[in-house]
């Protein structure tokens, strides 16, 4: 499985670099602190998973959701952020996320996802 990293933090890319890299079978193809970086990335790279933080410098987040969603083959996208609050969960889930994680609670769930992601169906 073929990830990227989408977050302004530089700290939770690296910790999330840290932790991922222990699940086989996901290879982390990519990483972005903006929204432009992450666009122009996620393009050249088309990734899998997409790990994409809802608020970044330089766009709008869920514009660049629905935008990968509309793709001939999009990626699941797993939102990741610090504002879990139920507009936003509504507004991503609506314009397409697979799935809408707290940072602050809902670490290990984000991990424990990508390890179920890897298992053979």
């Amino acid at each position: 499985m073929r990830l990227f990293i989408a977050d302004d933090s530089q700290i939770l890319r690296s910790r999330l670099f840290e932790m991922i890299s222990e699940i086989e079978g996901v290879n982390i193809v990519g990483e972005a602190e903006s929204v432009p970086a992450a666009v122009g990335a996620i393009e050249n790279l088309r990734p899998d998973v997409v790990i994409l933080d809802i608020r970044m410098p330089g766009g709008d987040v869920i514009e660049v959701l629905g935008s990968l969603k509309k793709g001939k083959k999009p990626p699941l996208v797993i939102i990741f952020t610090n504002y879990p609050y139920l507009q936003y969960r509504k507004r991503c889930l609506d314009v397409g996320a697979d799935f809408f994680f707290y940072k602050a609670t809902e670490f290990e769930r984000l991990i424990e996802l990508l390890k179920q992601l890897t298992q053979p169906a």
